[in-house]
């Protein structure tokens, strides 16, 4: 039995895709649990740049089982979108992708509620992509929604989308007028047709092939901070990104995992609205920005940059369990003189040493930190942790005093061989 989780630590954007992309190698079955196609995972494969929203990053070796499990929301319009997209560049799916019967559909309708209450919400706005990731995890636990397995009925269907409708239509009135309801029906149905022979009963599927011996890799979207209990509430995503979420998402019980890995980047980001301690609102800021080209693979947005904050990280390692980090992007501080790492808060003069759950309190915080000397080597080629710059392994060894958890993959760049192993 080998089941191994990689969990984003912070806000995602961690480059959680590379880490998944290498360790895939080694694996036989590559699950993706949660989220929707609001996650952008990109991956430099073999020369070329893959962006996924939906598919599982696995997809890239023609050996690999991937499964879109029971937690991931899906947009069926994109999914089709995607899986025509790889298939023009010679990716062979065929009997390699499952998508659980359980998985629930996001429709255009909740698109349009995703906008409207961004809308409505003016300054408490969340900052969401829009993608209706939100209202269709409302629609789950509300009892509303509509599931894969739904598509491969139309009389069954038809009565959810009715539901939905009759339950929402005071809210949709204005998306209601501009949508042929029938057209939208019958285009489910045709997608239906198109995806049945990958849909199945994913639970089984998984904990049979960890039977088997297999080993099963679990790709998770967004990170901790963003995560619907654990996170920056309300300014987080709609599913558990954290590792409950890998179970409740899956259908396999806790038992059965062997390694949890958290990716986490030497410096932070976060998309969105919400509290950011470490933020970098300078020309520090910029040049991470542009060096670590932070831009959405979603949205395109820029992302918010800060220093590597040590209370968030712990918080993360103690909600997650990690065994062992993944640092990503340590390229991106090559010449900066000094490089900054807060290791406590203050709140009204006092001293914090936890992260503060709630958020309010969370935007009052002044970050204190340590200062260590950087670097100007370019370090994008070194292949062995000893032939780094004295000052990046001393900022690498930081990080694990800290956690007390070993960094056992550090990424140099975009590409798989730009890595080191210890």
């Amino acid at each position: 039995m080998s089941l191994t989780i990689i969990l984003g630590a912070c806000w995602g954007d961690e480059a959680k895709a590379k880490i998944v992309d290498i360790l895939a190698e080694k694996s036989d079955v590559v699950v993706r649990f949660q989220g929707g196609c609001n996650a952008g995972h990109t991956v430099v494969h073999k020369d070329k740049k893959y962006i996924f929203h939906i598919i599982p990053v696995g997809i890239l070796y023609p050996d690999k089982k991937c499964i879109i499990a029971n937690g991931v929301v899906i947009n069926p319009f994109q999914l089709i979108s995607e899986l025509e997209d790889i298939q023009k560049q010679n990716i062979d799916v065929g009997d390699r992708l499952f998508i659980s019967s359980q998985a629930h559909i996001t429709l255009p309708l909740h698109k349009f509620l995703d906008g409207l209450s961004e809308k409505k919400s003016k300054k408490q706005a969340i900052g969401t992509t829009k993608r209706g990731i939100g209202p269709t995890y409302s629609d789950k636990f509300a009892r509303f929604g509509i599931r894969v397995a739904d598509l491969l009925d139309p009389k069954y269907l038809y009565l959810r989308i009715d539901n939905i409708i009759n339950n929402k239509r005071s809210q949709i009135a204005d998306w209601l007028e501009e949508t042929d309801l029938e057209d939208m029906k019958r285009n489910l149905v045709k997608i239906g047709k198109k995806i049945q022979h990958f849909v199945i009963d994913t639970p089984f599927l998984i904990n049979k092939y960890l039977n088997e011996g297999k080993r099963v890799l679990y790709e998770g979207a967004q990170g901790t901070l963003l995560d619907i209990d654990f996170g920056t509430y309300p300014f987080v995503t709609s599913s558990n990104t954290s590792i409950g979420g890998a179970i409740s998402g899956s259908g396999v019980n806790p038992r059965r995992i062997d390694k949890i890995i958290g990716v986490m980047k030497s410096y932070f980001t976060r998309v969105g609205n919400g509290p950011f301690p470490t933020e970098l609102k300078n020309e520090i800021g910029d040049y991470i920005r542009e060096k670590g080209h932070e831009y959405g693979a979603t949205t395109g947005r820029p992302r918010r940059c800060g220093w590597f904050d040590a209370i968030i990280a712990k918080y993360s390692a103690m909600i997650n369990g990690f065994d062992e980090i993944a640092l990503t992007l340590l390229d991106v501080y090559s010449g900066l003189k000094t490089i900054k790492i807060c290791t406590h808060y203050e709140i009204d003069g006092e001293r914090v040493d936890h992260f503060p759950i709630v958020t309010n309190r969370l935007e009052k915080v002044v970050p204190k930190f340590i200062t260590i000397k950087g670097w100007n080597e370019v370090i994008s080629n070194i292949k062995e942790f000893s032939d780094l710059p004295i000052n990046a392994q001393n900022f690498v060894h930081i990080i694990e005093e800290i956690l007390n958890i070993k960094v056992s993959i550090i990424s140099v760049g975009a590409e798989k061989n730009q890595t080191i192993y210890r």
